[in-house]
């Protein structure tokens, strides 16, 4: 653990009016009791980086398949529902880049900007 981790921890601790090593204990109990949320959160930037590398990729292809509706507009297909699917790739979109500006801003050990 290094400093910034202990501070932190420190921190936690007193802010729960407990001691490090109780604040730890009861922690890791926590974690313990529910396995697949703790996995997720403590997840390895190097897991997380390639969960957003997978979905830029996942983004390139709607890209591509964008292009084919373009392709078809212009032959006069009617498309019902490209404004709500555009919306949501946007929305997609927005989240992957807010996701990773908080991963690079974890990393930093600053709040995202």
């Amino acid at each position: 653990m290094n400093d910034a981790e202990f501070a932190r921890l420190s921190t936690a601790a007193e802010h729960c009016r407990m001691s490090n090593a109780a604040f730890l204990a009861y922690a890791v109990d926590k974690a313990a009791r529910d396995l697949t949320r703790t996995a997720a959160e403590i997840a390895t930037e190097r897991e997380v980086l390639d969960e957003i590398f997978a979905a830029r990729r996942h983004l390139g292809r709607i890209h591509g398949l964008f292009n084919q509706v373009a392709k078809a507009l212009n032959s006069g297909a009617d498309t019902p529902h490209l404004d709500a699917t555009a919306q949501a790739v946007h929305g997609a979109a927005r989240r992957m880049e807010d996701a990773a500006d908080a991963l690079l801003a974890h990393r930093d050990g600053g709040a995202p900007k």
